[in-house]
């Protein structure tokens, strides 16, 4: 699981570059298709036992529009 400080660290690391800028975003679904996110939501949650978890980030997608070209190379930071 990665949260909003996780996930805010690892993009500043990547917004240094202009070609990440640029770079489409998509999600890798469980089975390997790539999804568009078409939707980034802030949802707040109703506590039961975790009284930690208060909101979550939400990314809606659907299945890419346009088909892009294979991958070459892939850098994973987290």
């Amino acid at each position: 699981m990665i949260n909003g400080k996780t996930l805010t660290l690892v993009l500043d690391k990547f917004m240094k570059g202009e070609v990440a800028q640029n770079a489409r975003v998509q999600v890798q679904m469980p089975n390997g298709d790539l999804h568009d996110i078409i939707e980034i939501k802030l949802m707040e949650n109703m506590l039961l036992n975790n009284k930690f978890e208060t909101h979550r980030i939400v990314l809606k997608t659907e299945e890419q529009r346009h088909l892009m070209s294979k991958v070459i190379r892939s850098s994973q930071i987290v």
